[in-house]
């Protein structure tokens, strides 16, 4: 089922899937309902991002039922992960799961996004939820640290989505993800701020 990973990571991920299906007969936290189709749709497509991430603390945006801010938590125990979210019952959720993982790397904050400010900032922040990548940079810019990175979790982008970002001097890569099990496309949209040095050189390239 979850071939190449840890098997004690594998217990965990599978305890936390099996949380999400019992709860989510109830409170409507996924529209996966079949749990096996829980661990490509869900865990293993979480994973996939972690050979993208740079180290450092990160947030996930919009998390949701926790997606995929708890798998990269259970898989990287010594990274800290804030879970950003403003529905109750997902909170709800959220708090379980970490009281039942025992997770100690992870902070949840109930609140919206226009609303939520930090000390510290972010090396990477995270999302699934986000349709439009300028809209999530420009909601999220502010959190990150100097070298920091956005990154929206995508099943495709658009040419119009690209040329948004690049009219807005965001630089960024795409970055697509093999997901075991998963007969759908996934990439990542990995976006920095563009340095001004890097804004004068595209600018003298273009004329």
């Amino acid at each position: 089922m979850m071939q190449g990973v840890d098997p004690a990571l594998a217990g965990q991920l599978l305890a936390y899937r099996d949380l999400l299906a019992r709860w989510n007969r109830v409170y409507n936290l996924s529209a996966v309902r079949d749990p096996e189709a829980m661990v490509s749709r869900h865990l293993l497509d979480s994973l996939a991002v972690l050979p993208w991430l740079p180290a450092g603390p990160l947030l996930d945006v919009g998390t949701g039922a926790g997606l995929p801010g708890i798998p990269i938590a259970l898989a990287e125990p010594e990274r800290f992960v804030t879970l950003l979210e403003s529905n109750s019952k997902k909170v709800r959720f959220l708090r379980q799961v970490c009281l039942e993982l025992k997770l100690q790397n992870v902070q949840i904050a109930e609140t919206r996004l226009e609303a939520y400010t930090v000390r510290s900032p972010f090396a990477v922040v995270i999302c699934r939820a986000f349709s439009e990548a300028l809209s999530f940079w420009q909601g999220v810019a502010h959190l990150l640290a100097p070298d920091g990175q956005a990154i929206a979790m995508k099943a495709k982008t658009h040419d119009a989505e690209l040329a948004a970002l690049r009219q807005a001097g965001v630089s960024f890569r795409q970055q697509t993800l093999q997901v075991p099990d998963l007969d759908a496309e996934r990439h990542l949209l990995i976006m920095s701020e563009t340095t001004m040095s890097q804004r004068t050189m595209s600018q003298r390239t273009a004329t």
